[in-house]
């Protein structure tokens, strides 16, 4: 039996990686933001534990709360998603909130949990998009999201070098039918994450630091 971490399991792909890994008879710890996430984090078999990854203070605990648990598999899907495009720039409200969930969230996360990972000889996925994938913008449409996305894989690639006994990963899903990819995306949330667990449990050390695709399919270029 494994030993799962999902930071972000209040809804959307952080509770599908929760039932999944829970059906696949893994002992999951979940964090959640409140009441709401927890009840369906608990009512899958989760062990729930209660941080905002957008409020500093609330992540700072995390690694107490953890108490020196090895962890075989973390995920960190907490994040949220920024319309707008250049054309106008972001508010500092908008700015600040995509940047502090996605980004600065993931770095505070990180360095209280790779130690824990790295003492399993585990895996760290870090759930990007592909919207941040420099290589192929097609447009600067939600222009605030993508730079968040394009900040977390480099803080993925540069914290690798710290947690040499880790394999820390950046994961595109795809276009997912979830809240914030919408009715019209081409992967159901299932289908996502089961290619996402199916990637994470085939990494080697030849992966490190890399942003694949959710199959596994490295991207060709940052």
């Amino acid at each position: 039996m494994s030993v799962i971490l999902v930071i972000g399991a209040s809804r959307g792909l952080g509770l599908e990686f929760v039932r999944q890994y829970v059906e696949a008879g893994d002992r999951v710890i979940a964090t959640v933001r409140d009441d709401a996430g927890r009840k369906r984090a608990q009512a899958l078999g989760a062990q729930v534990l209660t941080v905002d990854v957008s409020q500093p203070a609330s992540v700072s605990g995390l690694a107490w709360m953890l108490d020196g648990e090895e962890i075989d598999t973390a995920l960190y899907v907490a994040g949220v998603y920024a319309q707008g495009n250049a054309l106008g720039p972001p508010t500092r409200e908008l700015f600040d909130r995509t940047m502090h969930t996605n980004v600065l969230g993931a770095m505070q996360v990180l360095p209280q949990v790779a130690p824990l990972v790295e003492a399993a000889r585990g895996r760290f996925g870090f759930i990007s998009s592909g919207m941040g994938h420099i290589g192929s913008v097609e447009s600067s449409d939600a222009w605030t999201y993508r730079v968040s996305k394009a900040a977390l894989n480099m803080a993925v690639a540069s914290a690798q070098h710290d947690y040499p006994d880790a394999i820390l990963v950046a994961l595109s899903p795809g276009w997912v039918r979830t809240d914030m990819g919408g009715a019209n995306a081409t992967l159901g949330a299932a289908q996502s994450v089961a290619a996402m667990r199916a990637t994470l449990a085939a990494l080697t050390p030849a992966h490190k630091g890399q942003f694949l695709h959710h199959d596994g399919r490295p991207f060709a270029s940052w």
